[in-house]
């Protein structure tokens, strides 16, 4: 039972220190997602430290434990209710409430009718799907009807992306930051009663065993993107599968970089992947907004047949209020230097990508 405490112990140290270690292979970036599990395991191996037979070097064990404990939870408490931000309510200035779901419906999937009864039980305005080819280009087509407006890259290397909306799209473009296969959407929209902002939808690749070895094209492309938001003057939202945590440094720079809001601090996680396994969920399908926009709701829909749970999110726009300007971090001249790094990088990394995938 000690060596195996000692080897947990052990292990749990690794994974805490790799992250810190500034190189994009995968191996030191992965352990970013698994946080939230780490934790987990961290304080049953400090609970399972008081029933083993002890040793010289057990307070030592415990008390490392303890310190990554601390460490981790310094970090994952902001995203629960436990650390308090200001609510803030509409009023008659404010834009009616709306309501977005942004879905990566895996490529594979064949559930189409799965996915167009929970866009008609739920109605919102505007919704994402991410990996959708021309199956499922095909397939939603029953939904333009209600969905007039709609910008749309169909790709079969699960990377397409669709946008389908009741509001008006004033003027829309895809974007191919940093890879020509890898799009980016961004839509202006205008409300029904007269507020504009901007939709930006996102799906960059992620470093793992599988598919990109590094995280350079993962960052370079979500920190275009933040690089982009700045030209922008309008209220903006920025959702997708940022194959990212929240917490991860590439995300922090890019909030900082972007001048927006992360709505799950404060909230909640928002675990999305995998959708068939509760215990080893990811927040990987991300959000950030500007200052303007207001969270009401943000929470994960049920299962559709995809990896990914979607994600629902109810706001509103208020130029009004000013309030949320606290919330907004600024990038000091160096973090906006290696943010510009880490674009240039992530244009010249050469990932290896087909242009048709199939599940085999």
């Amino acid at each position: 039972m000690w060596e195996f405490y000692l080897v947990l112990s052990l292990l749990l140290l690794i994974l805490t220190i790799l992250p810190k270690i500034p190189n994009s292979h995968w191996i030191f970036r992965f352990p970013d997602f698994g946080k939230i599990q780490i934790t987990y395991f961290t304080i049953i191996t400090f609970a399972l430290g008081f029933i083993i037979e002890k040793t010289d070097y057990f307070w030592y064990l415990q008390g490392l434990l303890l310190a990554m404990i601390i460490y981790h939870g310094i970090t994952l408490i902001k995203y629960t209710p436990l650390y308090k931000v200001k609510k803030h309510p509409q009023t008659d200035r404010s834009s009616k409430k709306y309501h977005f779901i942004s879905a990566n419906v895996y490529q594979f999937n064949t559930d189409f009718e799965k996915f167009i009864r929970l866009i008609n039980k739920n109605k919102p305005e505007i919704f994402l799907t991410m990996e959708s080819n021309g199956d499922w280009e095909k397939a939603l087509q029953v939904l333009e009807k209600d969905y007039p407006y709609q910008h749309k890259v169909t790709l079969e290397n699960t990377y397409g992306m669709h946008f389908y909306s009741k509001m008006k799209i004033e003027e829309s473009k895809t974007h191919y930051f940093v890879a020509d296969d890898i799009p980016s959407i961004e839509a202006h929209l205008k409300t029904e009663d007269g507020f504009e902002f901007v939709f930006f939808g996102v799906h960059p690749p992620p470093p793992s065993p599988t598919e990109e070895e590094t995280s350079k094209e993962r960052d370079g492309d979500i920190l275009s993107v933040a690089k982009r938001v700045t030209e922008i003057k309008k209220p903006v939202i920025v959702v997708g599968d940022f194959n990212n945590v929240a917490w991860s440094k590439s995300s922090i720079l890019f909030r900082k970089t972007s001048h927006l809001i992360d709505p799950r601090v404060g909230h909640a996680f928002v675990s999305t992947f995998h959708a068939k396994y509760r215990l080893f969920r990811f927040p990987i399908d991300l959000m950030f907004h500007s200052e303007d926009i207001f969270i009401k709701d943000l929470k994960t829909l049920e299962n559709f047949g995809s990896d990914h749970l979607p994600v629902y999110c109810e706001f509103f726009i208020d130029h009004h209020n000013d309030d949320q300007e606290e919330r907004i971090e600024q990038a000091d001249s160096e973090e906006i230097a290696e943010a510009e790094e880490m674009i240039e990088e992530g244009k010249e990394e050469d990932g290896e990508r087909d242009a048709v995938v199939t599940e085999d």
